[in-house]
């Protein structure tokens, strides 16, 4: 029907001015109509808006700061390499307060005296071994008229003695014990407070006084976080009914109390520095990597420390607090788990 004529309705058409779209052409989009230089304003608001719409999210969702993933966690594997096979290490506490004290400071005083002895087997597939050798053991040396006790052998022949004497008692073969280590009463104050003090519960209150010596001791019973200088006096207290028996008793809970410290993952990345702090402290024959390799097969164990003591014979008269050992005691008496 040409331009300007009527409908069948008799409405007149007007023309549109512009071309009809043909039968399957698409209609024209907005982007295709517009130019170039429109074009890459719109892309630049995007980019804008984009940039915007992330820095809003990221004070929704901050993105994580590597500085702050936590590390790996820390298990006594990850110290050092672990032995490869079982090392026996005798522990000999010292009543002098550090290594070059001329004195030990204690009754009776004179040169330093082993106040308490351990022999410590560490084996890399098996629970720890603790052996307790009571310092009240009695030894005769040959030359010598009457027999004397396992812990003054350290004041007549230091480490190279106590080690024979040992090993004669408990019938460990050569090389052991395969290293030492001497542990005076400064060198366990640092090593405690090192680790932050220990949780212990001392069984009863504890109090003596020596006043020639200027030493004093005041620990209440009970569970309790105790400081370095605490420690020495709980296993420097003698309970005057259990004697050196109440005392091992005490060793043997700061023994634990220690493992279980040493063996949280808050300490053992420590570890390292704690060693190196008590180089020139402590007397031994093991470096600072033999220590770390022991104390990862040490730490790391399901199974707790297995603890036994030297047999002996009840004290007899005449010979003070001497005790002889059990004569029902089989040989050998340490035997490997």
């Amino acid at each position: 029907m040409p331009a300007g004529s009527r409908s069948a309705g008799g409405r007149k058409r007007r023309g549109s001015g512009r071309p009809g779209k043909r039968q399957g052409e698409r209609a024209p989009t907005y982007w295709s109509t517009i130019g170039w230089r429109q074009r890459l304003g719109l892309l630049g608001l995007g980019l804008l808006g984009a940039i915007g719409a992330s820095q809003l999210l990221g004070l929704v969702w901050p993105e994580a700061d590597k500085a702050q993933v936590p590390p790996e966690e820390m298990t006594p594997a990850s110290l050092a390499e672990k032995p490869r096979r079982p090392v026996t290490v005798l522990v000999i506490g010292s009543d002098a307060d550090s290594l070059a004290a001329p004195t030990n400071g204690a009754a009776p005083p004179g040169a330093a005296n082993a106040d308490a002895m351990l022999l410590v087997r560490v084996n890399p597939k098996g629970p720890v071994q603790i052996l307790n050798l009571p310092v009240e053991a009695a030894l005769q040396l040959p030359g010598k008229a009457r027999p004397q006790s396992l812990g003054s052998l350290y004041r007549e022949g230091g480490v190279a003695l106590t080690a024979d004497a040992v090993r004669e008692l408990t019938g460990l073969e050569r090389p052991a014990p395969d290293r030492y280590i001497v542990l005076p009463r400064g060198a366990l104050r640092d090593l405690v407070n090192g680790v932050g003090g220990l949780e212990l519960n001392p069984p009863r209150t504890m109090r003596y006084q020596d006043k020639a010596m200027k030493y004093r001791i005041d620990l209440q019973g009970g569970l309790q976080e105790l400081s370095g200088a605490q420690v020495e006096q709980m296993v420097r207290f003698r309970d005057r009914w259990l004697g050196e028996s109440g005392r091992r008793n005490a060793h043997q809970l700061v023994e634990t109390g220690l493992r279980e410290r040493l063996a949280g993952t808050e300490q053992l990345s420590n570890l390292p520095a704690l060693i190196g702090g008590l180089q020139g402290k402590v007397d031994t024959n093991l470096s600072p990597r033999e220590t770390l390799s022991l104390l990862a097969a040490g730490l790391d164990q399901q199974r707790p420390p297995e603890f036994s003591i030297l047999p002996l014979s009840p004290t007899k008269p005449g010979h003070g607090n001497l005790r002889q050992i059990s004569p029902s005691a089989v040989r050998p008496i340490w035997k490997a788990s």
